[in-house]
């Protein structure tokens, strides 16, 4: 930030835009479009906000919403009466938590009795507030203002600990159920002690890959709205790059265990098991940041533990399962 971090406790009505359109709901879209024509419309109109006869907030009509729309069509029908609004009294920081939340381009502002009395919208933050330069990417900008925020409300250790130790749960969890899958498999490792041996090399390359996977995944997000075509191009990409590392990945790892012990059998076991679990780890590394980018979750921090728990259940599921199916 280029400015100082008390700048973002001051209200937020320092910095809210007057140049707001409203229009009253009973009005058709012509009717709207004539009363805007009329008005001196503000630089960076987004939506236009419908109030009732005493001037009340009732709802919001974003631009595209209401030149699709039909001429005779009242406000009321076609607006969303569920509008998101600051409290005149909040703070520039209330407001950033509002954009990456809602990751809406502007919000109202409105006094006691819910009436507008300003507007403040995304480009305030990129211009006085972060500075950034790639305004067009607004995932990435979302993405911004929340590290901010965090660092702002996470300022002492035991903010830090209340927001990081729940997902680091999913890790303990993780692990926790890993043990349990080791010990109901005991018949399987002693059937052949050479699965203990490359335990933790099948563990690490399932952690590996689903890491690999997930950084991309949340590279690609930043500039990318998670869409069912989206995911499935990308399940595409991922399941095709999974195959190869994993058929590569498995047989170097067979030919090792082959010539180390000539175990045909558990060579081919580990190698299969080894496919299975980066395909499994890639696809991890894929659906677990977007599901959590589409709740609005942040894929950075709860992406990995709960990626890799997955990983880790699933890379031992394989394992011992298709040794005890093969051995």
């Amino acid at each position: 930030m280029k400015q100082e971090i008390d700048h973002i406790h001051q209200q937020v009505m320092n910095v809210a835009r007057k140049d707001f359109t409203q229009l009253k709901k009973d009005i058709t879209v012509e009717e709207a479009l004539k009363a805007i024509r009329k008005e001196e419309l503000g630089e960076k109109i987004v939506y236009f906000y419908v109030v009732d006869k005493n001037d009340v907030l009732v709802g919001v009509l974003p631009t595209r919403r209401l030149l699709g729309a039909q001429p005779d069509q009242k406000l009321s029908d076609i607006m969303v009466s569920n509008v998101v609004a600051l409290p005149a009294t909040s703070t520039v920081l209330d407001a950033c938590e509002l954009f990456v939340i809602h990751k809406f381009l502007a919000f109202p502002v409105v006094d006691e009795k819910h009436r507008i009395v300003g507007i403040v919208d995304v480009g305030f933050f990129t211009d006085e507030v972060f500075d950034i330069a790639e305004k067009e990417h607004l995932n990435e900008l979302f993405e911004t203002i929340g590290f901010h925020v965090s660092q702002v409300r996470d300022a002492t250790t035991v903010k830090a600990f209340r927001f990081r130790f729940p997902w680091l749960m999913a890790t303990i969890t993780g692990g926790t159920v890993a043990a349990f899958l080791a010990g109901a498999f005991e018949m399987t490792i002693a059937k052949s002690i050479i699965l203990a041996f490359f335990l933790t090399l099948v563990l690490g390359l399932g952690e590996s890959v689903a890491t690999q996977s997930m950084a991309v995944t949340i590279q690609k997000l930043r500039h990318a709205r998670p869409t069912l075509g989206w995911y499935l191009r990308m399940f595409v990409h991922e399941i095709g790059t999974a195959l190869m590392l994993g058929a590569a990945s498995g047989f170097l790892v067979a030919v090792v265990i082959l010539f180390w012990k000539g175990a045909l059998i558990t060579a081919f076991s580990v190698g299969v098991s080894i496919l299975l679990a980066i395909c499994s780890a890639c696809l991890l590394g894929l659906s677990i940041p977007t599901l959590l980018h589409k709740f609005d979750l942040d894929p950075k921090i709860s992406s990995g533990p709960v990626t890799l728990a997955l990983a880790d259940i699933f890379t031992l599921l394989f394992y011992f399962g298709v040794a005890a199916l093969i051995l």
